[in-house]
């Protein structure tokens, strides 16, 4: 169950992120209160699920989702570079993530 707390904080923290590049600086209103109601559910379910994981491994694996993720949504939809050496980079957190799963 924990891990399934981080992985939905994960989804949450992508979703976060998104919403600070539409947000416009805090100039929307929408997507500035997505991006706050997001970043605290991201929060609460990693702290949930900080009562079963290690810290750092929690900590890294939902930042390793946010940012692959965020990398992902970014070039799939809102028009971020793609190239080999961002693949690679993204490609290597993904490693990470599985890692520390593995491992812990």
């Amino acid at each position: 169950m924990p891990w399934i707390l981080v992985l939905i904080a994960g989804c949450f923290e992508i979703v976060f992120a998104v919403s600070l590049k539409y947000a416009d600086g805090f100039t929307r209103f929408g997507w500035t209160a997505l991006a706050l109601v997001a970043g605290a559910i991201s929060f609460v379910l990693l702290t949930f699920a900080m009562k079963s994981l290690s810290a750092g491994t929690a900590y890294a694996v939902w930042t390793g989702i946010g940012a692959a993720g965020t990398v992902i949504v970014g070039v799939l939809w809102l028009g971020d570079p793609h190239n080999p050496g961002r693949i690679v980079s993204i490609s290597l957190v993904i490693a990470g993530i599985i890692g520390l799963k593995l491992a812990e």
